[in-house]
């Protein structure tokens, strides 16, 4: 049974359709990634999902646990690092389980920093960390990496590759990086106007960068958002 779905949803903004009628469906473990201009409904389907907007019309089932990582980090300034990360938990393990969570992204030893004293990459890391610690059936990635530099980036990419193949939530991640959405998805769903317009298997050659498989996905990827190289 899907972790997630969506059938047949729609969202309205005054005359203005966002989504149309729009299916998908998100098993457990399986990792998803959507291409899309920009104002195709990408944002908009994930803070459906994330029940942060309803639906005008359609039938939505998601998971109870269900975490988003937006583009910005989130944090607040006045906790300390492990508090950001322990938001909401008992606090007889909260302690416990947000240094757990450090760990896992490489940050045991910044628990009782400052939000502050982080870099961009850092932030993104405890945000993730957040996410994770409710231990979520369902991930939802807004862009998340798209405010740090490459390098930052592709180690994150790694991170987070490894992080949901241990804790195999469902997950979504909304981009505009086609690279990103290859390397990282199962699949990889191409938006327009509201609608999946096309649904890509992701051939495990694909996620080795400059290999055939890659360059293809990619090439078709491009050609369906419009973009010629």
């Amino acid at each position: 049974m899907s972790t997630v779905l969506a059938e047949k949803i729609t969202r309205r903004y005054g005359e203005r359709t966002v989504l149309h009628e729009l299916d998908l469906a998100i098993e457990r473990g399986e990792f998803v990634a959507l291409l899309g201009k920009s104002g195709c409904g990408k944002t908009t389907l994930l803070r459906a999902l994330a029940g942060l907007d309803p639906v005008d019309g359609g039938t939505l089932a998601v998971p109870q646990r269900r975490t988003v990582v937006f583009q910005e980090h989130r944090l607040l300034p006045w906790w300390k690092v492990w508090r950001n990360v322990a938001i909401g938990l008992p606090r007889s393990t909260a302690r416990a389980k947000a240094q757990s969570a450090l760990e896992e992204v490489g940050l045991s030893n910044h628990a009782d920093a400052w939000p502050v004293t982080l870099s961009g990459g850092e932030a993104q890391r405890v945000a993730l960390a957040r996410a994770l610690v409710r231990e979520p059936e369902l991930l939802l990635l807004d862009e998340p990496f798209a405010a740090l530099d490459a390098l930052t980036r592709i180690k994150m990419h790694g991170l987070v590759r490894d992080l949901t193949s241990r804790h195999r939530p469902a997950v979504l991640l909304v981009t505009h990086d086609v690279d990103e959405a290859v390397l990282l998805a199962d699949r990889v769903l191409t938006m327009r106007e509201g609608r999946i317009a096309a649904v890509h298997e992701v051939p495990a050659g694909a996620r080795e960068r400059g290999s055939a498989p890659f360059a293809a996905l990619r090439g078709t990827l491009l050609g369906e958002l419009g973009v010629t190289e």
